[in-house]
């Protein structure tokens, strides 16, 4: 896999950042892991765009055609795809724009809405899932240097954040790999 350029600084510079906050405005817990989030989410976009673009996708196109792969009927209202994929109604539009002219997926009126529009992937684009994701999960989608249960805990740490930010209830709502719920 792709790897973005190494920085090769001398020091941390989140942390060197995390000890000129405490000097000028106090406690930097939050802004550190904050900042560290933050560069976690560059480095990790970095190394999967770069994985998928010899598919011609980038990881929010990956993503949608995921989404349709997963769908019983493999086409989605495009809102609905904004609902699940958590982006603004704009970005959906541009990513089926993309994976249109990549003839990955197709546009259809919507039956049940007649002024709506569903995205319906093609068999190139299932082709195209099977093959990225295949290259993904070799990768471990970038996140070779954890063990199982270290990914677990970080999804659940990070699964407080997203409850708390209204996402969705904190009931649990997953039945797979022991998290518990219904997907």
């Amino acid at each position: 896999m792709s790897q973005p350029k190494p920085l090769n600084l001398p020091f941390d510079p989140i942390d060197r950042a995390a000890e000129s906050w405490r000097a000028h405005f106090g406690p930097s817990a939050a802004m550190a892991a904050v900042t560290s989030i933050m560069r976690a989410h560059q480095i990790l976009l970095s190394q999967l765009d770069s994985l998928l673009k010899p598919y011609d996708l980038t990881f929010a196109r990956y993503e949608g055609l995921v989404l349709l792969t997963f769908s019983k009927t493999g086409a989605l209202p495009l809102s609905k795809i904004g609902e699940r994929l958590m982006v603004h109604p704009t970005s959906v539009t541009n990513t089926v724009d993309r994976l249109e002219k990549s003839g990955f997926v197709r546009r259809l009126p919507n039956p049940r809405d007649g002024r709506g529009v569903l995205a319906e992937i093609t068999e190139a684009g299932r082709g195209v899932v099977r093959r990225a994701t295949a290259d993904l999960m070799g990768a471990e989608f970038g996140l070779t240097m954890y063990a199982e249960d270290e990914l677990h805990a970080m999804f659940d740490q990070l699964r407080t954040l997203r409850v708390a930010a209204g996402d969705f209830p904190a009931s649990p709502m997953r039945q797979d790999e022991g998290h518990g719920g219904l997907l």
